[in-house]
């Protein structure tokens, strides 16, 4: 069996990766896996992790400095790293990656280079409507995440009232597409055999599925035992009637 340094979890918004995320962290064993690269800025990197960048360093260095620190927060003070990667990262992400080891000739190698031994899990929702209208609607609400309790874990902004847009659903439901799209391309370009996690089996037994992949890392599944979901589906029925309303075509 292989033995795996870090694990990368390939996903798009509103595809259940911060429960993924949550139930890898709560084990004990699997690191503390985030989004550590997520915005399209080195210095947006360092600030995420509570460093500064230094305008009078070259600009290796500081990716240096964004992937060290990024390594020690991934392992959670265990030995294995995690990382969630969200489609919109992966160019950008990709681009500094060649920064940091120019002398590997492709992304899987600069990765090993960085990382170790990597596993990659492609979390991905297969219903796009329904994906596309969670994004939306958290976008319009402010609210992306809840705890089990129903106590807000992750506002992003104000809260606004949502509204209908057949127009903004049809844009989002087209990104998703291209999420997936991007994601297969690379996995394929770079010999990529990722585990494949559907969002609907996640959301429909998450002990199963975080039994699943800790197994596939290799560490004991019994890390799953007594571990619970951080975060509560915010979907209701306006969720429902958005989806009515565009496959009705109105």
């Amino acid at each position: 069996m292989t033995t795996y340094d870090a694990y990368v979890i390939c996903t798009a918004p509103r595809s259940g990766s911060t429960m993924l995320c949550s139930l890898l962290a709560a084990t004990g064993v699997a690191g503390k896996p985030a989004s550590y690269f997520h915005e399209p800025s080195v210095a947006e990197w360092l600030e995420d992790l509570g460093l500064s960048a230094d305008p009078a360093a070259e600009a290796r260095a500081q990716v240096a400095t964004a992937f060290e620190a990024a390594l020690r927060a991934g392992r959670g003070g265990g030995a294995m790293f995690g990382l969630r990667l969200q489609g919109h990262s992966l160019g950008f992400f990709r681009s500094q990656l060649a920064v940091l080891h120019p002398e590997a000739a492709t992304d899987v190698a600069r990765l090993r280079r960085a990382f170790g031994v990597i596993r990659f899990i492609y979390l991905r929702r297969a219903d796009k409507l329904d994906q596309a209208v969670s994004y939306l609607k958290a976008e319009q609400t402010g609210l992306w995440h809840v705890a089990p309790d129903g106590s807000e874990l992750e506002r992003l902004a104000p809260h606004r009232e949502p509204a209908y847009d057949r127009e903004k659903i049809a844009g989002t439901v087209a990104t998703m597409e291209g999420y997936d799209r991007a994601w297969e391309d690379w996995f394929a370009n770079e010999g990529i055999a990722p585990l494949r996690i559907a969002y609907d089996e996640l959301s429909a037994d998450p002990s199963d599925v975080l039994r699943r992949v800790l197994a596939d890392l290799g560490l004991d599944p019994a890390a799953a035992e007594g571990v619970s979901p951080g975060v509560r589906k915010l979907s209701d029925g306006t969720n429902r009637d958005w989806a009515e309303r565009y496959r009705a075509g109105r």
